[in-house]
């Protein structure tokens, strides 16, 4: 009976469990400071990346035909893929069957060529 653990109903449970995990403390005026600094070199150096790519307009414009296109061959590689795949069953079913064969014509062999024992009983 002592090892038998009964749960005690009476416990409420916590409403904020992580309440007293967060971190309360704020940011200084110079980390803020940092940290804004760092977002606004990143969104200028994205900006210039985007400003270096050249026909931007004629990439935009060409969108829907590169998706059909992108779409079209993904179509062939499945199609293409199923015909690997049969290939290759071919070829493991052919092997397999060869590998059937000889081996019940080697056991035929076997049986055909094995000398009959007399059993002597007393």
């Amino acid at each position: 009976m002592a090892d038998l653990n009964i749960p005690n109903l009476n416990i409420k449970t916590e409403k904020y469990i992580f309440k007293n995990k967060l971190n309360l403390r704020r940011k200084s005026k110079k980390r803020l400071f940092i940290e804004a600094f760092f977002l606004f070199f990143l969104s200028v150096l994205l900006v210039y990346i985007n400003y270096l790519i050249p026909n931007k307009n004629l990439l935009l414009q060409n969108l829907p035909s590169t998706f059909n296109k992108c779409f079209l061959l993904l179509i062939d590689l499945f199609s293409y893929l199923y015909e690997i795949v049969l290939v290759v069953f071919i070829f493991v079913s052919s092997l397999t069957a060869l590998i059937l064969m000889i081996g019940s014509f080697y056991r035929l062999f076997k049986i055909s060529k094995r000398k009959s024992k007399q059993i002597v009983y007393k």
